[in-house]
C-alpha cells in the first residue's frame, strides 16, 4: 500500500496509460479524481474503481477553469491533494508541410500549457501536503519521428518544465516534479491509430527487433509501474528527473550498418 490515502488527480485517465496508472494507484492504497473525454468510459472506470475510491469530471482540461474544477473535485470529495498526474495529451500526425501555427498552439494547448495551469491550480495542496508531480511526456520528447513533429515538440517543452519545476519546487516548497517518457505502448488509442493507417489487426505481434529487442510492446500496466514508485514517498528526494522507459538507450543508439546488400 505505498499510496495509502494519498489524493492523486490523473488527467486523461479514462483509458490507456491513464487508466492503468489510476488503477495501479488505487491499488495501493490511493484514491484517484478521474478526468477524460470519453463520459462512458469514465463512468465505466468509476464503477469498477467505486465511489470510494474514485471521483470522475468529464472535462477538457485546455477549458479555462478545467484546471480549478478538478482541483476543487479533490478538495470536496476527498479533503486534499497529495498528487497530479498530468497524462491527458493529443497524438497527432504532423511534420514541417503540415504544422501550421494555428495546430501547434492547439497541441501545445493541450499537452503542455494545460499541464502547466494544473500544476499551478494543485499547488497550494501540494505544498500543503508535501505532495508532487508527474508528467506522462515521450520518447519523441528527444527528437521524434518524422510526422510526429508538433507532438515532439509539445513533449520536449513538457520536459524542460519538469526539470524547471523539478528543480525550483522542491528547492522552495518540498514539492517534487518528475515525469515518465514512455517508449511504444500497445494501447487501445494505438491499436486504433494502426488500424486506422490500414495495418493488419495483429501488427503488434511480429515486430522487428530494431523497434522493440523484447519482441512485443510495453503494456500500459508496465508505465503504471513506474509511475507509482515516483508517487510514492518510496522514491525518497527524486525530483527533476525524466525517467526514460524504453528498450533501448535513447541516448548513443548507434544502428549496425550490415544490412543485406551494404557490402556489396
Amino acid at each position: 500500500m505505498r499510496l495509502k490515502d494519498k489524493v492523486i488527480l490523473i488527467t486523461g485517465s479514462y483509458t490507456g496509460i491513464g487508466k492503468a496508472i489510476a488503477k495501479g494507484c488505487v491499488r495501493e492504497g490511493a484514491k484517484v479524481i478521474l478526468n477524460g473525454l470519453d463520459d462512458l468510459a469514465g463512468e465505466q472506470l468509476y464503477a469498477e474503481l467505486g465511489p470510494e475510491n474514485s471521483a470522475m469530471l468529464t472535462i477538457d482540461i485546455t477549458e479555462a477553469d478545467a484546471a480549478e474544477k478538478l482541483v476543487d473535485l479533490a478538495v470536496e470529495r476527498f479533503s486534499k491533494l497529495d498528487a497530479l498526474v498530468n497524462n491527458a495529451a493529443t497524438i497527432v500526425s504532423s511534420n514541417i508541410r503540415t504544422t501550421s501555427s494555428d495546430f501547434l498552439r492547439k497541441v501545445l494547448d493541450i499537452n503542455l500549457v494545460a499541464g502547466l495551469a494544473l500544476i499551478e491550480k494543485s499547488l497550494d495542496q501540494l505544498i500543503e501536503n508535501k505532495g508532487n508531480v508527474l508528467n506522462i511526456g515521450s520518447i519523441n520528447a528527444w527528437g521524434g519521428e518524422p510526422d510526429l513533429l508538433a507532438y515532439s515538440i509539445s513533449k520536449g517543452g513538457l520536459m524542460t518544465m519538469t526539470r524547471n519545476l523539478g528543480d525550483s519546487l522542491f528547492r522552495e516548497y518540498g514539492v517534487r516534479v518528475n515525469q515518465i517518457n514512455p517508449g511504444w505502448v500497445l494501447t487501445d488509442n494505438e491499436m486504433q491509430i494502426k488500424a486506422a493507417q490500414g495495418m493488419k489487426s495483429d501488427w503488434y505481434r511480429d515486430l522487428p527487433d530494431i523497434f522493440a529487442p523484447a519482441k512485443r510492446l510495453f503494456a500500459p500496466e508496465e508505465i503504471a509501474a513506474g509511475a507509482v514508485f515516483l508517487l510514492s514517498d518510496e522514491c525518497g528526494p527524486v525530483s527533476a528527473q525524466v525517467m526514460d522507459l524504453e528498450q533501448f538507450p535513447m541516448i548513443g543508439r548507434n544502428l549496425p550498418k550490415n544490412w543485406e546488400g551494404s557490402h556489396q
